[in-house]
């Protein structure tokens, strides 16, 4: 008879219909029915929210898929008899624009499979304002869902869960954009970072937040300080509600290490800080967090010279300064490494008094002179009009050269701009003082040409000094070109035919070598009627003959 009965229900039993089962026995993983067919019905324990709000002798309805499956068990689903149920519910009671409570049930390509009463599609693009990389994380999730669009012929609805959030942000957003002003504090989650800066989400807001505005110290790039997902608190600093940006503060919620500056570190005082940045023109010392101080590349030694910061400091390097002036509206502190020591400059008037005679090494030659240094960052300047008291001289290669010892006098002294002028000339007496002792007009000399130009030849004569062969005095033939007859290191001899003290000139004959008293005294009565563009100065037979050797 027990056969008979439940061979007389099995029949009843008509796949795809919703049917009642008892619950015989709850695993772990599954739930088994008794539907009234040959053999039990199973239903995985996924299909159920909380199994412990099942007993065992409760009735539940479930779908019955197939009477038999290979194995001859019934195919039966907790899952889609509500889905089942639901349906008609969702379509009599959801549209959409309608928001849904719902359960995410499992992952599939493309997006999320959400149980809403029935199964819904969620994209992965509608799960968030970025879309995740990681979906797992939503299973078994319970969250609101927005619905985009509901098919009817499909059964298939399609849910957001972005424009919920997407809502609540603009709302949190508006609210803010109302209720914050300047000077305000709030907590914020770091949303991007860039090389300029970091966006802040405040709980629907993005403010900016400026590299500027992140320390009262120096750092190079915001990640240094902030990283992605990081929960911060900022000051508001500004709010342009027009075009609803926030500009935000970090480093404002922190005392500003400037104020009272001038009492921490006064003028004249010493201090230590740490090299955190190395530039041409100096090196940036660290004195306490989010205050740097400038110690200028010239004020790093009094006698040592330094050309950039990097010869003599390392970042990282703890030294000793003294403060020489404060900026407190620029955020400026000057500071000095060679004030921790006595100037010596301030003994150079005692050690090199002028008239003093010294001895130095030719450090560097310029166009205008040559620099000798006196001792370690004391160097003097001999110009090039303290060279030669007979010769003009162009270059100051033409009589030194990098490396010479030589001998000078001290003409000037000005410690203020750090100056001792020097000449060489100086240490011997001027010739022309008492040229009428080594030349008289009509004295036979002798000397070497060193210069050769278009209208003369330059004689080198004892004493230093130089004498000018006018080509008309160099024979009696008409010549074309000096360089015909006369080349530099000749031996000649000549007659001195004019002396001018005035203008520091000698003029000589080389045919009037060996003429007598009357032929001597017309050749200089002629010469004397040179004009000034024939016998040129000493200063212009020299540059005349660089010209012509170069």
């Amino acid at each position: 008879m027990e056969e008979l009965l439940a061979q007389s229900q099995f029949e009843n039993l008509v796949e795809g219909s919703i049917i009642n089962g008892i619950i015989t026995e709850i695993r772990d993983n599954e739930v088994i029915l008794d539907i009234g067919a040959k053999a039990e019905g199973v239903v995985p324990a996924y299909e159920f929210i909380d199994l412990t709000e099942l007993q065992v002798g409760e009735e539940i309805e479930v779908f019955l898929e197939r009477l038999e499956d290979r194995d001859g068990n019934p195919v039966v689903s907790y899952d889609k008899a509500q889905q089942k149920k639901n349906w008609e519910n969702i379509l009599t009671q959801c549209e959409e624009g309608s928001i849904l409570s719902g359960r995410v049930k499992t992952k599939v390509k493309g997006g999320l499979v959400v149980n809403v009463g029935v199964d819904a599609f969620l994209p992965a693009s509608q799960i968030d304002i970025q879309p995740p990389k990681n979906l797992d994380q939503y299973v078994g999730q319970t969250y609101d869902f927005k619905v985009l669009k509901i098919n009817t012929d499909r059964k298939n609805i399609v849910i957001s869960r972005r424009e919920l959030i997407e809502e609540q942000r603009l709302e949190k957003r508006r609210s803010l954009l109302d209720n914050i002003k300047p000077g305000d504090v709030c907590r914020g989650t770091v949303k991007n970072i860039t090389d300029y800066g970091a966006f802040v989400d405040l709980d629907g807001l993005d403010g900016l937040l400026h590299i500027t505005d992140m320390s009262w110290g120096r750092i190079s790039h915001p990640s240094e300080m902030l990283k992605m997902g990081e929960e911060i608190e900022v000051m508001i600093i500004e709010v342009d509600r027009d075009r609803e940006r926030v500009s935000l503060g970090l480093k404002q919620t922190t005392d500003n290490p400037w104020e009272g500056i001038e009492n921490r570190y006064p003028v004249n005082a010493r201090v230590r800080g740490k090299v955190v940045n190395l530039v041409p023109y100096g090196a940036f010392v660290e004195l306490e967090e989010g205050v740097e101080g400038l110690v200028h590349v010239t004020e790093l030694s009094w006698v040592k010279r330094i050309n950039k910061p990097n010869e003599v400091l390392k970042v990282g390097d703890e030294i000793e300064a003294v403060v020489l002036g404060i900026q407190k509206d620029d955020q400026k502190i000057s500071l000095s490494v060679r004030q921790l020591d006595p100037n010596p400059w301030d003994m150079v008037r005692h050690n090199y008094p002028v008239g003093a005679r010294v001895r130095g090494k030719v450090r560097n030659l310029t166009s205008y002179g040559a620099f000798i240094e006196l001792e370690e960052g004391i160097d003097g300047m001999v110009h090039v009009s303290d060279m030669s008291w007979t010769r003009k001289i162009n270059h100051p290669s033409e009589q030194v050269k990098k490396g010479d010892e030589i001998d000078a006098i001290v003409l000037d002294v000005d410690p203020s701009q750090q100056r001792i002028s020097l000449g060489m000339k100086q240490l011997a007496n001027d010739p022309w003082d008492e040229i009428d002792t080594h030349f008289k007009i009509g004295d036979l000399v002798e000397g070497k040409v060193s210069k050769v130009t278009s209208y003369g030849a330059f004689v080198e004569l004892k004493e230093g000094i130089d004498g000018l062969v006018h080509i008309s005095q160099i024979s009696e033939e008409r010549i074309e070109k000096v360089k015909d007859v006369l080349n530099v290191d000749d031996e000649i001899k000549a007659r001195v035919i004019k002396i001018d003290r005035d203008e520091r000139r000698i003029g000589l004959s080389v045919k009037a070598a060996e003429y007598d008293d009357s032929q001597l005294a017309a050749e200089t009565a002629a010469f004397d009627n040179i004009g000034n563009n024939e016998l040129t100065s000493l200063g212009d037979i020299l540059d005349e003959a660089t010209r012509d050797e170069s």
